[in-house]
Formats: structure tokens, sequence, C-alpha cells
């Protein structure tokens, strides 16, 4: 009998830069350890880091958008995505028959295509939504008009209904998307995991914190995209309070995103010489990078509840460290530092320096939430 085979459709893979890119590497490298026949569909037209026994189909179209030209030029976000989303559709639907085919979120709304790629196929139909679109969109400062808005809602409705399944990767997402109208029977809940390569580093045998002349440093990290959905004001705030106290403390900001131009400019303006910007780190540096902090922090606009979940959090806790988040209190991240970190409101600076400080002066406690951090990656 022939192997059970199944399609990826998203716009990155690893090389690329994206968390999707490395989820659709993990699970397909797994699948085909399993013995499924699996393939997937990539924009651009670069070599790509597969899996064994992965056969990574490219668009050959442009490269995958870059972090630093959107951000200078956000018109870019729906011009690229657009021109992506129609290229990854056609890849797809000239490709063999599979018996599986399983869509993404980037770009947004290709939920849409994923029936119809299916029924190309003859195949069962899963949406793997990494974020809820469109209604994520004014949180990433892209505006449509009403009319146009409603329109996409209710395409994008439509298209989740006629999938067979909806994978959401938290339980306030799977709330937002019943509530939207899509079947509970037919949503399933799997939480996005840290790559596997990330683990603690010992703080005295990390070249991360030598090269970056950490030395005994109490160090703080925010690790991630520096994205619209993720504000930056309370931690620059915070920052600058504990740059008068705790000028010893130092602040590591690594990441891209659209945000990241103003942030440096911020720290620049504010003379805040205990922040240091540090380009995105590649994944097999991760466990390095992440280890070097003592403590981490994540933000999330509160209007992006249920329709993302921050990658960094997890990322944070496979690393044995606790993790401050700021944002809603009913968001999956807020549920995943129980323990092992704190809450805090997302304007919140006095609160968030305050914390920063209890950390620094108490090792015990980071060495009990950081072994509880483990337990929950």
């Amino acid at each position: 009998m022939d192997s059970p085979s199944i399609l990826f459709v998203n716009r990155v893979f690893p090389p690329d830069k994206g968390a999707t890119g490395r989820c659709v590497f993990d699970v397909a490298g797994r699948m085909a350890a399993m013995g499924w026949r699996v393939t997937v569909v990539a924009d651009g037209c670069g070599p790509s880091d597969a899996p064994p026994g992965v056969a990574v189909r490219r668009t050959g179209g442009d490269a995958p958008l870059d972090a630093g030209a959107v951000s200078r030029d956000p018109r870019l976000t729906a011009r690229g995505y657009l021109a992506a989303a129609v290229r990854l559709i056609q890849r797809a639907l000239r490709l063999p028959r599979h018996d599986v085919v399983v869509t993404m979120t980037d770009p947004p709304l290709l939920a849409c295509a994923g029936p119809l790629i299916a029924a190309r196929h003859g195949a069962a139909s899963i949406h793997w939504s990494q974020d809820v679109f469109p209604a994520l969109l004014p949180v990433l400062g892209i505006r449509m008009p009403e009319p146009l808005t409603r329109m996409t809602e209710r395409a994008s409705v439509r298209a989740l209904r006629r999938h067979d399944a909806v994978v959401a990767i938290g339980r306030c997402m799977a709330g937002r998307l019943a509530a939207a109208g899509v079947s509970a029977e037919r949503i399933t809940v799997l939480p996005n995991w840290p790559d596997p390569r990330i683990r603690p580093v010992p703080r005295a045998d990390n070249p991360f914190r030598r090269e970056h002349g950490l030395g005994g440093r109490f160090t703080v990290a925010y690790s991630g995209n520096m994205g619209l959905a993720h504000p930056m004001d309370a931690l620059l705030e915070a920052a600058t309070l504990l740059a008068r106290s705790d000028p010893a403390l130092a602040i590591l900001l690594i990441g891209e995103g659209r945000r990241r131009a103003a942030i440096a400019e911020a720290v620049e303006r504010r003379g805040l010489t205990n922040v240091r910007m540090l380009p995105l780190q590649p994944p097999d540096r991760l466990a390095e990078s992440l280890s070097a902090a003592d403590l981490h922090l994540a933000t999330m606009d509160p209007r992006a509840e249920g329709l993302l979940v921050p990658s960094k959090v997890a990322g944070a806790l496979a690393a044995g460290r606790p993790c401050l988040f700021l944002g809603p209190a009913g968001s999956d991240a807020a549920a995943m530092v129980e323990g092992c970190g704190q809450r805090l409101a997302p304007d919140d600076a006095a609160g968030l320096a305050a914390a920063i400080r209890i950390y620094a002066r108490d090792p015990a406690l980071r060495a009990a939430h950081g072994a509880r951090a483990l337990t929950v990656a």
C-alpha cells in the first residue's frame, strides 16, 4: 500500500526567517520519519534546509519579505503577501495528489485557498491557524475600508467552515474562532512548541555572554519580533527607571520588526546605556542567546488576545529562564508564565522595573522559577 501523503503550504521554510517555517520543519520531519510522503510548498527560489524525506517545492518567486524592508515601507506587506499567496496557490495546485493538505496563516488569508487546493487533490483539508485574520490586521497597523473588512471576514469564516479541521495554537484563539462561527467540533488546540535546539546553557559556560561582555551582570532580554502587536513603551520606560536606580543591570533587545527603528531611536534619545540592541540570532545560537539572560520579557497588545500567541514565551521557558509577560490576563501567554514568571499590565512600567529588581536580588526565586519554566516547556 502506498504511504500516506501530506502537503504543507506556507510562505517561509528554513533557512527563511519565521516561526511558522520552523514549526512546519519540525512537523514535516517527524511525519517523514513515521513513513509519510511529505511535501512543503514555500515561497522564493533559494535553497531549503529540509529534513530527510521532506520535499520542498519553491514557487520561484522573489525571496520572502525582509522584515527590515517592510518596516521601512509597510505597503510592502499587503503587496508582497498577496503576490506570495498567488504563487503558493498556483504551485500547490500543480503538484501530484496528496491525501492531506495543510495551509497556514503566512501569508494572511491563505485559509481561503485551503479547500480549493484540497479539492484539486481530493484530499482532507486542515488549516493550522497561527494568527487570526483579518481581525489582526488593525493591530498590525493595516487599515482596510469597512466594507472590504466585512467581506474579507465573511470569506474567511466561510473558508474555515469548509476545512475538515482547524488547528488553533491557544485556547483563547480557539474561542475566537468558535465565536466567529467555526464549529467547535472541528477545532483542535495545539500550542506551538519551542525550537528543539533550545536548552539551558550554564551561565559560566555561555559563549554568548562572553562575546558581549556581560560578565557577572544581571541580564534581562527581550528576544523576538518587535512588531506592532508587541508594545514596547513600558519596557523603555522601565529601562529608564532602572538606568537611574540599578545601572549595573543589562537589558538586551534582540530581534527585528517594524518597531525596531523607533525603539533604537528612543534608546539613543533617552541615553540608555544599560540597553543594547542586537540582531536576530541564527537558530543554531538560540540556546546560547536565550540562556544568556537571567530573565526574559514578552509583550502583547491586549487587542491581539485570541488572535496570536507570542512564541518568544515558549523559547524563554525552554531555556530554563523565568519570563515577565506584559499583556492581557486571559491570554495563553499569561497562563504559561504562572509559577515561572509574572503577568503585568501592558503599560505598567513601574511594576515591570520593580519585578526586574526582585528577580535580580533573589537568586533562589530565579532558580525555582527557572526549574518550573523547564517543566512548562
